[in-house]
Order: C-alpha cells, then structure tokens, then sequence
C-alpha cells in the first residue's frame, strides 16, 4: 500500500507528443496528479478525462502538471485523444500491469465487448488518482475496483486552493500501533 508523505514508486513511460514521462523529473511547482485510467474500451474513462481536460490549466495555474495513464498500447491510447478531442492534457501509454501493481492499482480480466463495442484487454487496470509531490511523495491518493464513482477534478483543485493557502499536509501517514 503506498502511504502518504513517503516515495512513490518510480513511474517512466512514453506519451503521446509530449516526449518520454519520468515522474522523478517531471519539473512541476507543486507536484503531478496522476489519473490511471482503464483504457479506449471504457466510456467512463472518456467522459471522466473528458473533465480532466477541462481542468488541466487549473491544475497548472496552480504549479501541478496532470498525466493520465493507461495498459493502452499507443494505437489505443491515441483513439483515445482523438475520441475527447484532447488537446492539453498529457498521455501515457504502455503501462506495465506489474507497474499498475506497484501502484495499488486493482487488475481485471476482460469480459469482451463493452457498450461501445470495444474488446477489452485479457487484462488492465481499474483507475486510480494520485497527487505526488515534486520529491515523489504521495499527497492524496485514490484506488478503485470499478470504473464507477470517480473523485471530482473540481474538487480537487478546490483542496488544493485549501492546502496551498493553509500549507496543509498529507494525511494517513500514521503507521504506529492502533
């Protein structure tokens, strides 16, 4: 389980024309929210990037850069951009399910065509967000078994107004005995 206030496993990957993603060396201010999301077959995944979009210079008016993820080849992950018509937001492609692991992240099994009549991978990720700081510490994070009921960007960038003006830290990070 990744714990708040300590390192976040390293993640690099290939984007699509932003060039290669190191999150040890990715240059924000304030740190990179991460969406992991589970790929071109998830309509849910497209609306919710969809608002990520949306949000990406709020993120970055407020020194945090923003990538979403997935096990998506770049084919894929390309028919992804093209179908949100993105134009802002970063995106990583060729996630590692033993990466996704490393992350917390839930794997599932494919179970065909979804309702957009786009086969799932045998296997992929379910979505996580992470706000990691600039020395790769975990902020905020969150993990799901289904696609379902997602943390709202807008709040998000509402706590992080609240966070930078209070200098409030990541919580959870107590490990000692209950």
């Amino acid at each position: 389980m990744l714990m708040p206030r300590q390192k976040t496993p390293d993640l690099s990957l290939p984007t699509l024309d932003h060039g290669a993603f190191d999150l040890t060396n990715d240059g924000s201010e304030r740190g990179t929210v991460i969406c992991f999301y589970r790929g071109l077959h998830c309509p849910i995944c497209a609306n919710y990037l969809t608002e990520l979009e949306k949000r990406v210079d709020d993120f970055a008016e407020r020194g945090v850069k923003t990538i979403a993820i997935s096990s998506d080849g770049e084919d894929r992950t390309r028919q992804m951009v093209d179908r949100i018509k993105a134009g802002k937001l970063r995106f990583g492609f060729d996630l590692s399910l033993e990466k996704a692991r490393e992350w917390g992240l839930y794997i599932s099994t494919s179970r065909g065509k979804t309702s957009i009549g786009i086969e799932e991978p045998a296997l992929f990720s379910e979505p996580g967000l992470f706000m990691v700081t600039p020395e790769q510490t975990l902020y905020y994070g969150s993990v799901q078994t289904m696609p379902f009921v997602r943390p709202h960007f807008s709040e998000l960038v509402g706590a992080l107004d609240f966070a930078i003006a209070n200098d409030y830290p990541a919580r959870g990070e107590y490990q000692g005995a209950v």
